[in-house]
């Protein structure tokens, strides 16, 4: 039996974790996760209970309750929320009776369309060909235990729509996912991960959107970005001022196409000569994705807004056409000036 084929995958929509280290893949680094289609409605609030004659431990309870806000607080999208309800129409259960499969540490299923989904974690001390299962919460956290909380989120990734991530064959790149086909034992990196990694939240932001308007985009994305400029006026009397109006919006697809981007570094330059320099930051507004900025200039000159690429986000450079504004005489003198000119 291959390592890719220890997984199972059933028809009604579940996966299990299996525990084996990454079989080598071709898959680029830094590309987020594959879907489970279909997605939920955004902004869905998923509940649980726990299930009657399959009630999870103390700590096993915790840990769950834990990985449910680890998912809300990380997931930077309008992706399913999770919360537990005693009354819940949906359940999370504990102990033999799962269709987890072989070697699965846990399990979902998951039907968006009739609202259902489930989540069964193995029980304490199970054994396996490869030794006993022993949950960290549960057995005092000794190498080679794995961490009921991330395991939650993980399978909280899968209800969510997110199917395993491509690893590069060494993997390296681990740490960009929870969502992992084998799931990592304590202490090997990624074992205790309390949040999604950036490919886990780049796919549900692109299914889901993103959270709000100031949200970053995961840096495992490479998302396309406009940019466009208006001044108030394009002949401005000596000694007047121009408004200028930048709009910013990403040019993703799917949920990603056109949105405002508020809260970003939008800059206004001007040529001189065939160089462009920063003017001044236009500070943004309350309308979404629209920054603004007067200026009084001195010389006829070509103005336009730049949004450079930060560090943090996964979008792209984006320049604004160019925009001359002139200056006209005033009813009593014109200034000697030149078009062309530097600013002072």
């Amino acid at each position: 039996m291959t390592a890719q084929s220890i997984v199972r995958r059933l028809a009604a929509g579940l996966i299990t974790v299996g525990i084996l280290a990454s079989a080598a893949g071709t898959a680029l680094a830094a590309t987020p996760d594959p879907t489970l289609p279909p997605a939920w409605p955004i902004d869905t609030a998923l509940t649980y209970r726990w299930t009657a004659n399959a009630v999870p431990p103390s700590a096993i309870k915790t840990a769950v309750n834990a990985a449910a806000a680890d998912s809300n607080a990380s997931r930077r999208s309008r992706a399913p929320s999770y919360a537990y309800s005693s009354t819940a129409a949906n359940g999370v259960s504990y102990g033999t009776a799962n269709p987890c499969g072989v070697n699965g540490l846990a399990c979902f299923s998951r039907d968006p369309v009739n609202r259902y989904w489930h989540l069964w974690f193995r029980e304490n001390g199970h054994r396996y060909d490869w030794g006993t299962l022993l949950w960290c919460e549960m057995s005092g956290s000794p190498n080679g235990c794995y961490r009921a909380e991330t395991i939650t989120l993980d399978e909280l990734g899968h209800v969510a729509g997110l199917d395993h991530h491509d690893n590069l064959p060494d993997d390296s790149d681990y740490a960009d996912a929870v969502v992992q086909t084998y799931s990592h034992a304590r202490p090997f990196v990624g074992w205790n991960a309390s949040a999604f990694g950036r490919c886990d939240v780049a796919t549900l932001q692109q299914v889901y959107d993103v959270a709000s308007w100031t949200t970053l985009y995961s840096t495992c994305l490479d998302i396309p970005t406009t940019l466009a400029i208006s001044a108030s006026t394009t002949a401005v009397v000596s000694g007047g001022s121009v408004t200028f109006t930048a709009t910013l919006r990403s040019a993703g697809t799917g949920r990603l196409v056109g949105n405002p981007m508020t809260g970003r570094v939008v800059v206004l330059q001007f040529r001189s000569g065939t160089t462009w320099l920063d003017l001044v930051t236009i500070p943004g507004t309350t309308t979404a994705g629209t920054y603004r900025v007067s200026y009084r200039p001195v010389y006829a000159q070509e103005y336009r807004a730049i949004f450079r690429k930060p560090a943090s986000e996964g979008v792209r450079t984006s320049v604004s056409p160019g925009v001359t504004v002139r200056i006209t005489c005033s009813p009593i003198k014109c200034p000697l000036a030149a078009s062309g000119g530097k600013q002072p």
